[in-house]
């Protein structure tokens, strides 16, 4: 749960939303990085975000989330971009998964 003095609850909600759209855009943009490949860095993907999106009040289903994110519907997105991952990058997946552990938000 936030802390109330947490300075990121202190932004303001226009700009988080701004940043958040950029952050959408670029990944839309990005499609050269591999959602297996986000989860193994960051523990988080496109569709980490699409869910997110939901959790915080989207009334739409998960996957009118992943369109918004991905930019088009998710079997499209990933007929034009998703590649097969390989045995390391799952590895590294469920390893940086399990770094998020029980923390808000992950």
């Amino acid at each position: 749960m936030p802390q109330n003095d947490e300075p990121l609850e202190l932004l303001p909600d226009a700009v988080a939303a701004g940043a958040f759209r950029r952050l959408v855009r670029h990944l839309r943009h990005r499609h050269d990085a591999q959602n297996i490949e986000l989860m193994g860095l960051a523990g988080f993907c496109r569709n980490c975000l699409a869910d997110w999106i939901r959790e915080e009040g989207f009334e739409g289903d998960k996957e009118t989330a992943r369109a918004l994110v991905h930019g088009m519907p998710t079997a499209e997105w990933k007929a034009r971009h998703q590649t097969e991952a390989t045995p390391e990058q799952i590895t590294r997946m469920e390893a940086s998964v399990a770094r998020n552990g029980a923390r808000d938000g992950a």
